[in-house]
């Protein structure tokens, strides 16, 4: 802070003497020195001025018993703890007065200057007094900046309770029928259509935890501003088509009716087909975890008439209060819950697609009447003159894994890779589990794998060294190297393509897709040596019991 940040009223000198000829002739050698000032024609006019702001206060001594004694009194009352604001008496000759001794006793900060003055004293005792008056100024604001520090501070650490709080409760939900599914198939697993509707309900519980956890990365990324788009030309039909299949499931299991009302025409956009499929599940979900259960959700699309495409998204469910609505876009921030609205999310979903639609050079807005009432939430993007790449083929039905293949499988973690080899195992794929990069490497040798599914945080020598020396090695330098691996930022996607990797898969891995890669791969026509035996000794599981 410097004296020129100041405004200019808390800088000025305020005049109260005992002439409008004295007054005047103060102020231009004040102004003459550089010096604002203000003259005050009565007491009441100094005590205004003075509760608007001064740097300091020049005032006669004959004033003083006239009533500014007082006037001043109750003007520095009213100052703040920090204010010592200056106060200059000009004093008569002699300045031994009753009044003059009253002030220095009363008003504080007071300078007394015995008339008559040299114009360069009364000059250094105001320069004096402003430079004083300033550090109280500087003071001030550090006290200030002090408070607030402390007010965001508090407000983070509340903020960083809530969602730890919130978190806690997310996880707790899904991990809690999972236990007892669990329990219930360690006590009796014989029937056969209990089994399947226990399965199917830890599959959906898995998912949730799987969106949380995505959920958690990508406000990483969104915080640290990593985000990276892949445009292409398309037509946003085609992401809303892709939206709505992403969210048919927590619209369904909301019993929400979802309506289209799209457009016939294109609605062409350059974007990454990817995040604004993303975006638009992101606030169907929202829709349907907030939205009224058995109610309808609205999916409106079609052009805005000024180069825009605009989708809404409309529901007719619990709606957003006044408080939280300035907000409802902040990572973390989320609205009142209400009993049957138990999943929640973690308040970043809103926060993803205000950036995602930033990035694309859009913008979005949220609206409701209140409580009770519903929400919508509108996003313009900027339509495109580019023409629309062929759409991608649709996926053909999953082609067998090849007879013969070799799967070697490397993972510290025994469980997560025993689960793996039952899966193998199942499908009649000829595999072998290691839980340390060193095994690796010498069963590799022996085994001769045509895919290698790979951890990469391993102790001692981690999942990028193996692929380094597996690449290296002749035998194995052509295998299909899968990481298989909790990190998955776009930096650990660098250093796995560096390091030889094919593939780098996030765990959970979707099953579906792994199977596709591993169905890709042809065996290699080659003599292998015999290799040890596989140290996953797992009973085997069907298939659909792990998928």
């Amino acid at each position: 802070m410097n004296g020129a940040d100041l405004p200019s009223v808390k800088k000025r000198v305020l005049l109260l003497l005992g002439t409008a000829r004295d007054s005047q002739l103060t102020r231009e050698l004040l102004r003459g020195n550089g010096f604002d000032s203000q003259v005050c024609a009565s007491t009441q006019q100094l005590r205004q001025e003075i509760d608007a702001g001064a740097g300091a206060v020049l005032v006669a001594e004959e004033c003083l018993d006239q009533g500014a004694h007082d006037a001043l009194l109750q003007a520095l009352d009213a100052q703040p703890a920090w204010s010592d604001l200056p106060i200059l008496v000009l004093a008569r000759p002699g300045a031994d007065s009753v009044t003059v001794f009253e002030a220095i006793a009363l008003l504080g900060n007071v300078t007394v200057l015995e008339r008559p003055l040299r114009i360069a004293g009364l000059v250094t005792v105001v320069r004096t007094a402003l430079r004083a008056r300033f550090r109280q100024y500087q003071i001030q604001a550090n006290l200030k900046g002090l408070e607030e520090g402390r007010d965001a501070e508090a407000r983070a650490a509340q903020q960083k309770d809530e969602f730890l709080a919130m978190l806690a409760h997310e996880l707790r939900n899904p991990l809690a029928p999972i236990r007892t599914a669990l329990f219930v198939l360690g006590m009796d697993d014989s029937d056969a259509e209990r089994r399947a509707t226990l399965r199917q309900m830890m599959e959906r519980q898995v998912d949730h935890l799987v969106r949380l956890v995505d959920d958690l990365l990508e406000s990483s990324r969104l915080s640290r501003g990593k985000i990276e788009l892949q445009r292409e030309p398309i037509d946003l039909k085609d992401a809303l088509r892709r939206a709505v299949e992403l969210s048919r499931t927590q619209i369904d299991a909301a019993e929400c009716t979802l309506e289209l009302h799209v457009d016939a025409g294109p609605l062409p956009i350059d974007a990454d087909p990817i995040r604004i499929a993303q975006v638009f599940s992101n606030l169907l979900n929202n829709a349907a975890r907030y939205g009224r259960r058995g109610g309808t959700i609205q999916l409106h699309a079609h052009r805005s008439g000024d180069g825009e495409a605009l989708a809404r998204v409309v529901d007719d469910g619990i709606g957003i209060d006044s408080e939280t609505l300035p907000h409802v876009f902040d990572l973390f921030t989320q609205g009142k819950r209400e009993a049957s609205h138990a999943q929640g999310g973690l308040g970043i979903g809103l926060a993803l697609v205000r950036s995602l639609v930033g990035l694309h050079g859009g913008r979005v807005r949220a609206s409701s009447g209140g409580t009770g009432l519903g929400a919508e939430f509108s996003v313009w993007l900027p339509l495109s003159d580019l023409a629309q790449q062929p759409s991608a083929p649709l996926p053909q039905a999953k082609t067998a894994v090849a007879e013969g293949i070799h799967v070697l499988v490397v993972d510290d973690n025994k469980d997560a890779a025993n689960a793996l080899a039952i899966m193998l195992g199942a499908e009649g794929i000829q595999h072998r589990v290691v839980h340390d990069g060193a095994g690796a490497l010498a069963v590799a040798d022996a085994f001769l794998p045509d895919i290698v599914l790979l951890d990469i945080g391993m102790p001692g020598m981690d999942g990028y060294e193996v692929a380094r020396r597996l690449r290296s090695n002749p035998d194995n330098a052509n295998a299909l190297l899968i990481a298989l691996t909790g990190w998955s930022n776009e930096q650990d996607h660098v250093r796995s393509r560096a390091a030889g990797f094919d593939h780098h898969l996030r765990k959970p891995a979707d099953v579906d897709t792994l199977m596709e890669l591993l169905a890709s791969v042809a065996p290699a026509d080659r003599p292998r040596k015999q290799s040890p035996p596989a140290k996953a000794t797992t009973p085997a599981a069907s298939p659909s019991s792990l998928r």
